[in-house]
């Protein structure tokens, strides 16, 4: 079963219904937050096509488990003093999410200190053996990616690109680490993180990407517009 629903998304869309704003926080600016919502732009994005959800904490998980049939992955963002790892950051966020319904569980598999003094590969390595399933490696770098396949993760998500410190001068998105992890690696490789046009979405899927990841360039109502508002102010006016 956990294979098929990796299988699943073989070349598909997955959308990600979190409502960030540009530093991947949620969007205080924007109001379509919550539940319900997140669960509407789930019916609709599978409506669209879409073959997963990715969604962020327990409340949302839950409220798309009960609307869609899609695989869900789920991560929960936690903020830790002390931590710079926000992204399913310890095994009990992972058992939260699971039980809300999650089917794949995504977490930061940075190398970047983690509560419990619990290593990347550690949580990896429990999240599967312990919940019994999938573990999408979210990374940032060709080499924490062939860390997470070292450490058993079932997919590498290039989602952390340009969000690590040492990754600030990244492309975006960062075709060419897609390329090359996905010539290099078998596990299968998915592309996140500043996918705003089909084109790109396209473009990753013939570098080699096992599936791609589109988020606020669907969801999020405030950062199109202003993405719309922002190019149309550089207009030559008749």
């Amino acid at each position: 079963m956990k294979a098929e629903k990796i299988k699943s998304l073989k070349n598909a869309l997955i959308v990600s219904v979190q409502v960030t704003d540009e530093r991947g926080y949620r969007d205080v600016l924007n109001p379509a937050q919550g539940p319900a919502i997140a669960a509407a732009f789930a019916v609709a994005a599978v409506n669209g096509g879409a073959k997963g959800i990715r969604a962020d904490g327990p409340l949302d998980i839950a409220a798309i488990r009960r609307v869609v049939d899609v695989p869900i992955i789920g991560i929960y963002k936690i903020d830790i003093p002390g931590y710079d790892v926000r992204i399913t950051p310890t095994l009990e966020a992972a058992k939260e999410i699971v039980r809300a319904g999650a089917d794949i569980v995504a977490l930061d598999a940075t190398e970047r200190p983690r509560p419990n003094n619990l290593s990347t590969s550690e949580l990896i390595k429990k999240v599967k053996e312990e919940l019994g399933v999938p573990v999408m490696a979210d990374v940032s770098t060709y080499e924490e990616g062939v860390k997470a396949a070292e450490s058993g993760a079932d997919l590498i998500s290039t989602t952390l690109s340009g969000y690590t410190p040492y990754t600030l001068n990244r492309p975006r998105p960062d075709l060419e680490l897609v390329s090359k992890l996905a010539n290099e690696l078998d596990v299968p490789i998915v592309a996140e993180g500043h996918y705003d046009t089909p084109e790109l979405a396209r473009r990753a899927l013939e570098l080699g990407a096992y599936a791609v990841v589109v988020g606020n360039m669907i969801v999020n109502v405030r950062r199109i517009t202003k993405r719309f508002v922002e190019e149309m102010s550089k207009a030559c006016y008749r």
